[in-house]
């Protein structure tokens, strides 16, 4: 393995890793990286509908996009594959899979499905085990506002718990007009976790144009060091 593995996990579903992973790909691509997505298990996509490690493609550039299974279900992948009749991802693939790409590419970026912990395959393997079989950092996606002080925590333990590096977490969708509580996440993120509050994505960052969402993205990641986290 010659290139970077960054891990993007989330502290649950819907929380914004895609938008950050085009974000960190955006980044990287612009300091002339060679950047690879891959998105180990796609759930709840049509069969010819784009998944997200081609989203984040669409709005980061010319990044290699790869997707090792894809199930219509729109849930956990151990479960939409049992429904489907078809083989579960294992996080050996996945970790195979990461490691093959970075061959060719100077930082791969895999995207979860979910959270750290959803479940992959029926015997209990998840992103986590993909991240540990690949001694790779995590990026943790997570919200502002109520709620998220207690995902946020329980996830970098289970990070903690795995020997895993979390280098950093991510608000996927900032608010224009932040509440109390969203503010109150800025120090209390850090605070729970134990980890820094890297940067923060405006909302409605994925409704923009290309072009544009490439030239925002190395604004919205300066409090990113240059290398290590995407860059």
């Amino acid at each position: 393995m010659t290139g970077e593995v960054l891990i993007v996990t989330g502290t649950g579903t819907g929380v914004g890793k895609t938008v950050v992973t085009a974000a960190l790909a955006a980044r990287a691509l612009a300091r002339g990286r060679r950047v690879a997505v891959l998105k180990p298990a796609q759930t709840g996509v049509a069969e010819r509908e784009p998944g997200d490690a081609a989203e984040a493609a669409r709005l980061a550039g010319p990044v290699t996009a790869r997707e090792l299974a894809r199930y219509p279900a729109p849930l956990a992948p151990a479960t939409a594959a049992r429904l489907a009749g078809l083989p579960p991802v294992r996080p050996a693939e996945v970790a195979k899979a990461a490691i093959d790409l970075a061959a060719g590419h100077d930082l791969v970026l895999v995207e979860g499905a979910g959270g750290l912990l959803v479940r992959f395959d029926e015997s209990g393997g998840t992103l986590a085990d993909a991240a540990a079989l690949l001694a790779a950092p995590v990026v943790v996606v997570t919200t502002a506002g109520l709620g998220t002080l207690n995902d946020a925590a329980l996830t970098a333990e289970a990070l903690r718990a795995r020997g895993l590096h979390c280098r950093g977490l991510i608000i996927g969708s900032w608010p224009a007009a932040p509440d109390l509580a969203s503010r109150c996440n800025l120090t209390d993120l850090p605070a729970v976790t134990g980890a820094p509050l890297l940067a923060r994505i405006p909302a409605g960052a994925a409704a923009l144009p290309p072009p544009a969402f490439r030239d925002r993205a190395p604004a919205w990641l300066t409090a990113l060091p240059s290398r290590g986290t995407g860059g």
